[in-house]
């Protein structure tokens, strides 16, 4: 398997899948470059050899073809500033308009294509379609480990057409180490932290997990679930009924295979779902009936903060609360602080999955942990152990 930094791309056209799915404001304004910055290495790499780069990513979800608020048009002065040269545009990701501007790219030369997902034939995984954007380029890059778990024509089908011409980007190869890192987890104690509104969308990880490490925090949301199946008063929290045996069971299997399976031990209440409701603190077995749980509070949040400070091995994925109120946000931002001083003094923390990332960017913690994933999905189904189509359409 090629690699970015050995490939010389002198003189070759590469066509880059690029994870360019960025939150825009109503002024189609990027509020998140976070994606973006991740894949500059990578074109930097291409334009330093005396490559051309093409560009392709979806943006948002289009319904029915062409939307103006997903157009990647949005994207160019953004784009245009990070890399400081002009970007070409071609205003539909196929057709003789792309292709005529793609040959006619010059060594040094960015062009950006139309979002992909304008077409349904991308997420159906077209062959013809795959091939037509294979068609521009002499090398395929994937540098989109956000979408890697999805078999669509751009991040997998169309890896068929380029042989030994294929290989990942700065951010794939750097998501790839640093997950394996933290799976393998030879430094211990090994922490989890998960956090976020269901517990059904984390069973499967959580189950991975519990053969790997040592400590795991369960936090946010799904916690009312836990607490209630073990006969606690949740009040009007959010709860899933149909994972109570599910939630005993992960209890049992923590406990068969010697995992301190942490949750909190008191709730930060609101009683409404605003940021300007009535606050008050409770045990988080006694939530009082007309009150929800919001965020953890004091005594969870030192529980919580020791255990970090004690590990070597840090993942954390899913917010302790409602952060996006600055009233509950304090748990999801003493959690991020605690992980940011274990990796001062030495451990190795990665922060993946949607919320994780837009909490430690928020609280600008960002550079303080060892790695931030640019994955959700992609990364919990690589964690959960699952052969993901875009890593394998690579590796074979």
């Amino acid at each position: 398997m090629k690699n970015i930094t050995s490939y010389n791309f002198h003189q070759k056209k590469a066509i880059i899948r690029v994870d360019f799915n960025v939150p825009l404001n109503a002024q189609y304004e990027i509020t998140d470059d976070t994606r973006i910055r991740a894949t500059i290495p990578s074109i930097k790499k291409i334009l330093a050899d005396g490559g051309s780069v093409i560009l392709m990513s979806h943006l948002g979800r289009p319904k029915n073809g062409p939307e103006e608020k997903f157009s990647l048009v949005h994207l160019i002065p953004d784009l245009e500033a990070k890399l400081n040269l002009k970007v070409k545009f071609a205003p539909d990701c196929i057709g003789e308009e792309a292709a005529l501007i793609a040959k006619n790219l010059q060594p040094g030369e960015v062009l950006l294509l139309e979002n992909l997902r304008f077409y349904k034939e991308e997420t159906n995984g077209d062959e013809a379609f795959a091939k037509k954007l294979a068609n521009l380029a002499d090398v395929y890059v994937n540098d989109a480990f956000g979408t890697a778990h999805r078999a669509h024509a751009s991040t997998t089908i169309i890896a068929n057409y380029f042989n030994e011409n294929k290989l990942f980007g700065f951010v794939i190869e750097n998501e790839l180490k640093s997950i394996d890192s933290v799976i393998s987890a030879s430094s211990k104690p090994f922490t989890a932290i998960l956090g976020g509104a269901k517990v059904s969308s984390k069973i499967t990880i959580i189950e991975n997990l519990l053969g790997k490490v040592d400590n795991l925090i369960i936090g946010g949301g799904m916690t009312y679930t836990f607490i209630k199946a073990m006969g606690g008063q949740i009040g009007n929290s959010l709860v899933e009924e149909d994972y109570l045996e599910t939630a005993k069971s992960v209890i049992k299997k923590a406990k068969e295979a010697g995992v301190k399976l942490m949750l909190p031990v008191d709730s930060l209440n609101g009683d409404a779902f605003d940021n300007e409701a009535n606050r008050s603190v409770s045990d988080i077995d006694a939530i009082p009936e007309g009150w929800m749980g919001m965020d953890i509070d004091e005594k969870s949040i030192k529980a919580f903060s020791e255990t970090i400070l004690n590990s070597k091995t840090i993942l954390w994925n899913g917010p302790m609360g409602v952060f996006e109120m600055e009233n509950f946000q304090k748990g999801t931002k003493e959690i991020a602080t605690a992980i940011t001083k274990a990796t001062a003094n030495g451990a190795f923390s990665l922060v993946g999955g949607g919320d994780s990332v837009a909490a430690i960017n928020k609280f600008n913690m960002a550079k303080q942990v060892s790695y931030v994933s640019t994955g959700g999905g992609a990364l919990l189904e690589y964690i959960e152990g699952k052969e993901l189509p875009g890593i394998k359409a690579i590796r074979g």
